[in-house]
């Protein structure tokens, strides 16, 4: 692509700051989307330059998701906050059985963010589309003073098709049906607690944040009647199965055994007084569909590079109360709650 001649100098991707100028709606925002955003997302909407995309849509029920990033710090072990803005909204789309078709992207910039980081970021955000598939097609840029924003603040839309014949949703769990998820827990959270300002502790656990709607393709396929998808982001686990058991009107039963996860991420969690029932993830999903379909599922799952350490963890039961179970490694029983307050803020 090339840059428009217009411009007395070219971007300095090295050392210049964003400054307020660049989200005027003038010349100098014209350069920063000329030199930064079009080259980075290139695709045929984008270079239309209007203020919408435009574009047709296979048959079936559309699905659009929106996510806010703030994570601190913006770049971790296994991500950053442009992989995670892409990664986090395809999932989210990709959690209703649906195929994500595009991505919208709204950028909030403080005054002297670096330049250098910015593009790092956008670059990054380009990478984990073009892998994914998904092109983001349009978007927009703000500029705040400095001090009142955190460097970089990301949120994208996405829209995807349903399948005919795929009706997947929270409030699809029955008593008898199995809960599964696709690999390790905590990952994401334990990687971005790693590299938080003044933790001393550290770890080799990379944050899991990727793209899952390929793995839900192969769930489909092998099991359309799935009846709930989520993923376990915010609030870990224990929140995603208490909002799930809330929408269908259940309880839900899990084995501690069961559960996947890492040795170095529940070492982690001892260390800081962190349970991994509520910590983060950005690269896994529950699964819950009927007793008789569990192991075809679980079996697709595994055959899949992102399912390879899938595991059915327990089971859906009557409850008017709505109760998350665990049965603990010691045969006893406790309450799995939803999660009070925050464990690891800024954490997506």
């Amino acid at each position: 692509m090339t840059i428009n001649p217009g411009y007395t100098r070219r971007l300095d991707f090295q050392h210049g700051r964003i400054e307020m100028s660049h989200g005027s709606g003038g010349r100098a925002m014209a350069q920063l989307i000329d030199e930064l955003f079009l080259p980075a997302f290139d695709n045929e909407q984008l270079r239309q330059r209007n203020d919408q995309a435009s574009f047709a849509v296979a048959a079936g029920r559309m699905v659009m998701a929106i996510d806010s990033h703030v994570v601190s710090p913006l770049f971790f072990a296994g991500g950053d906050i442009g992989s995670l803005a892409v990664h986090g909204t395809i999932n989210d789309v990709a959690m209703a059985g649906a195929q994500p078709l595009y991505l919208a992207a709204a950028f909030i910039l403080e005054e002297g963010f670096p330049l250098a980081k910015l593009k790092r970021i956008v670059d990054s955000m380009a990478n984990a589309a073009l892998e994914a598939g998904v092109a983001i097609v349009t978007g927009d840029t703000k500029v705040v003073e400095q001090g009142k924003g955190d460097g970089v603040f990301i949120t994208t839309t996405g829209i995807g098709i349903v399948p005919v014949g795929i009706n997947i949703s929270g409030d699809q769990a029955r008593p008898g049906d199995k809960v599964l998820v696709s690999g390790t827990l905590g990952d994401h959270g334990i990687a971005i607690m790693s590299q938080r300002e003044n933790l001393t502790f550290s770890t080799s656990v990379a944050s899991d944040s990727m793209a899952l709607h390929r793995l839900v393709d192969a769930m489909v396929t092998a099991v359309p009647d799935i009846h709930c998808l989520r993923d376990p982001t915010r609030g870990g686990l224990a929140t995603t199965l208490n909002e799930l058991a809330t929408q269908s009107k259940v309880g839900i039963d899990i084995e501690e055994l069961a559960l996947p996860v890492r040795e170095e991420v529940r070492a982690a969690c001892e260390l800081l007084g962190l349970d991994p029932l509520y910590v983060a993830n950005e690269g896994k999903l529950v699964a819950i569909c009927s007793a008789a379909d569990a192991p075809r599922l679980l079996a697709a799952m595994r055959a899949h590079p992102l399912g390879r350490d899938a595991a059915i963890i327990g089971a859906v039961r009557a409850d008017q109360n709505r109760f998350v179970q665990m049965t603990t490694a010691f045969g006893g029983r406790r309450n799995v709650d939803w999660l009070s307050g925050e464990q690891l803020p800024r954490i997506c």
